[in-house]
């Protein structure tokens, strides 16, 4: 079946931009999975190995339709699915023959698991040295904890991430996503980038990334670190503001939130202008950010007498007009509904092979020249299996008779 989006196809004779790059998904639920998400809208053929039976578990989370999850529909598009029993012997084996010919292996199991099948990287690359291997865990390869469990929740907490969410002195939230899974996605999909150019243009082997979710959860965490070790500063949460740079907050209107990031000299003028406080935008000490850090919590509540008489959308109008960064808190429906989303193709209408149109996100980031594509709807369980194996050189025969042994299903 033949997928529609709202994407229109890149220029003809253009390759995608991994065009020709193979991926084996060992992964399962959202680390590896996304990881070879993005490596598909981009061209590469994505092989995904499922547990015969029950397959990738994200095909049973949150909203189901027509026996599937909606999150299914995203995260495993333009990928084929091949069930295939890792536990035995046969199905190891399979396994190394589809690896053989792989440019990328993407794997998100906890560490040694692979090893214990004889499918490590060091035996992995004496059968194809120029692999590419992506390994995702909660604590990486190495290190006093690499054999504790680990999922993206707890990478949050130890990454930092945790303890700076929510509102001071009370319970640390989530941010309402799996953001450690997708953060370590995100850095493994970089690694493989920068292996297959080393491979490439260096002419040097395959290599294997060690990946892990608080690693990944740490790296984005700006100055934690250096302000602790200069200063003895723990940072500490802060709500909706921004610690340490003023303004930068959310602030009440009489029918809801609207943030403004004031916090550029310039712009702070303009805002204080804007809002009826030139005494504030022309104060020589709030001329620069220090000064404004000093009296954040009088330039916060004048910003909020201002609002609090307003729309969200007056605000909103007022402050464009001044060029003072301003937005709503957006909610699913008003991502779907707004015009900028869609005409920057980030909302798509993809069909599903249980014959149902979903609208789904766009495809991130945006190549001018090789953009990414849906080429293909999220598969049901085994539906390329037999062609994958006839790829790899299996007959009709020994494919039924590794049906009958469970092996593939």
């Amino acid at each position: 079946m033949t997928d529609r989006t709202d994407l229109p196809p890149p220029p003809a004779l253009t390759p995608s931009a991994l065009q020709g790059v193979r991926v084996v998904e060992m992964g399962q639920l959202i680390a590896g999975p996304f990881a070879g998400k993005i490596l598909g809208e981009f061209g590469a053929d994505v092989v995904k190995i499922e547990t015969p039976g029950a397959g990738d578990p994200l095909r049973n989370w949150r909203l189901i339709k027509e026996g599937t999850s909606v999150w299914w529909q995203v995260q495993s598009r333009n990928k084929r699915s091949i069930a295939l029993d890792l536990r035995g012997a046969e199905g190891q084996d399979i396994a190394r023959r589809l690896i053989a010919e792989a440019d990328v292996l993407i794997e998100n199991f906890r560490p040694g698991t692979l090893e214990a099948w004889g499918l490590g990287y060091d035996e992995l690359a004496k059968i194809n040295p120029g692999l590419v291997m992506l390994r995702i865990s909660g604590y990486g390869q190495t290190g006093p904890y690499r054999d504790l469990p680990g999922f993206g929740a707890i990478g949050e907490a130890m990454g930092g991430l945790r303890h700076l969410t929510g509102e001071p002195g009370r319970v640390p939230v989530r941010c309402g996503i799996s953001i450690g899974d997708t953060l370590a996605a995100l850095h493994g999909v970089i690694g493989v980038m920068m292996a297959l150019y080393h491979r490439k243009v260096n002419g040097g082997a395959g290599q294997a990334i060690d990946v892990a979710l608080h690693e990944a959860v740490f790296n984005v965490m700006e100055s934690l670190i250096p302000e602790y070790s200069a200063f003895g500063a723990v940072r500490e949460a802060a709500g909706s503001a921004l610690p340490g740079i003023a303004p930068s907050n959310a602030y009440r209107c009489n029918d809801g939130y609207v943030l403004v990031a004031g916090n550029g000299d310039s712009i702070f003028k303009r805002l204080m202008q804007a809002i009826g406080r030139d005494d504030l935008g022309n104060a020589p000490d709030l001329g620069s950010n220090a000064g404004r850090v000093a009296r954040v919590a009088e330039i916060d509540a004048a910003i909020e007498a201002w609002t609090q008489q307003r729309s969200v959308a007056g605000v909103l109008e007022a402050l464009g007009a001044a060029r003072v960064p301003a937005g709503k808190v957006y909610t699913a429906k008003d991502i779907a509904e707004d015009p900028h989303y869609r005409a920057r193709d980030m909302i798509l209408q993809q069909r599903t092979r249980d014959g149902y149109d979903v609208a789904v996100p766009g495809i991130v980031p945006k190549l001018l020249g090789t953009p990414g594509t849906v080429r293909s709807s999220a598969p049901h369980l085994g539906d390329d299996t037999d062609a994958v194996l006839r790829e790899i050189g299996l007959t009709e025969q020994q494919i039924q008779q590794l049906r009958e042994r469970k092996v593939v299903a």
